[in-house]
C-alpha cells in the first residue's frame, strides 16, 4: 500500500514541459518518480553520472550563452566529457 507523500517546489514552465513529455510516454508524474526512485534502489545511487564539466566544457557553455566563440561539434563535446 502506498502511503508516502512527497511534496517538491518546481518552476511550473519545468512542470508543464516535463508533465506533457511524461504524458507522450503514457506515463503520470508519479509514476515516474516511482520509476526514478526504483532506478535509484537499483544503482545504489543516482542512475547517471554527476559530475562537474571541464573547462572546454565550461568555456563551450559560456560561449553557447553570449552566442560568441566557434561553433562545438557534438563530437567535441561528448569527446570534452570522457
Amino acid at each position: 500500500m502506498k502511503t508516502a507523500i512527497i511534496n517538491a517546489r518546481v518552476v511550473p514552465e519545468l512542470k508543464q514541459e516535463v508533465e506533457s513529455i511524461l504524458s507522450r510516454l503514457g506515463i503520470t508524474t508519479t509514476q515516474a518518480i516511482i520509476m526514478y526512485f526504483e532506478q535509484i534502489k537499483l544503482n545504489n545511487g543516482i542512475p547517471f553520472s554527476l559530475r562537474l564539466p571541464n573547462e572546454e566544457t565550461i568555456a563551450a557553455l559560456k560561449a553557447a550563452r553570449t552566442e560568441q566563440g566557434d561553433p562545438v561539434t557534438l563530437d567535441q563535446l561528448r569527446d570534452s566529457l570522457t
